[in-house]
């Protein structure tokens, strides 16, 4: 079974907020027609979270694709708002299954769930703009492993200028 992993930045551009979702909507629809049934977020605020929402809507009409995510720990959500928190419990409650990368926060686990991202990708869809971050790490791991990326950022930046 193929797979699509995500990754992407915390922050969303004010800019991007209204385009991000039907272009998240439009890569889940071109990895499933390349045989990808098996989808797997990261679990964190902002990119994750609009992808993770985008694939369990996607999953409405296509029952065969399998919602998962890969998280670094029990507790990553600890310091989150209270909204947060419910948006959090609602994409735990529709994944296919839950992956921990471990029991409570070490030094490594988001390097970890990074790293398990890319090498379980067929297809990587990606929301990056700076290069010091935790999701251009997973995008150049997947790279490295010849995997196929594709970084929504530069579309939505693109897209600023017809505004």
């Amino acid at each position: 079974m193929k797979v699509c992993s995500f990754t992407g930045h915390r922050r969303i551009d004010k800019a991007h907020t209204e385009k991000i979702g039907s272009l998240v909507a439009r890569a889940i629809e071109y990895s499933y027609s390349e045989g990808c049934r098996r989808f797997i977020a990261g679990g964190a605020l902002g990119f994750d979270t609009v992808a993770a929402r985008e694939v369990i809507r996607f999953r409405m009409k296509h029952p065969d694709a399998c919602f998962v995510l890969y998280l670094p720990c029990l507790d990553q959500d600890k310091k989150w708002t209270e909204r947060q928190r419910s948006l959090y419990e609602y994409l735990l409650s529709e994944a296919d299954e839950v992956v921990y990368v471990s029991d409570e926060y070490t030094e490594g686990c988001m390097r970890e769930r990074n790293r398990r991202l890319a090498e379980e990708a067929d297809i990587l869809i990606a929301y990056v703009s700076r290069y010091n971050s935790g999701a251009w790490q997973t995008v150049s791991m997947a790279k490295k492993l010849g995997k196929a990326v594709y970084n929504l950022y530069p579309t939505l930046k693109e897209g600023e200028k017809d505004v």
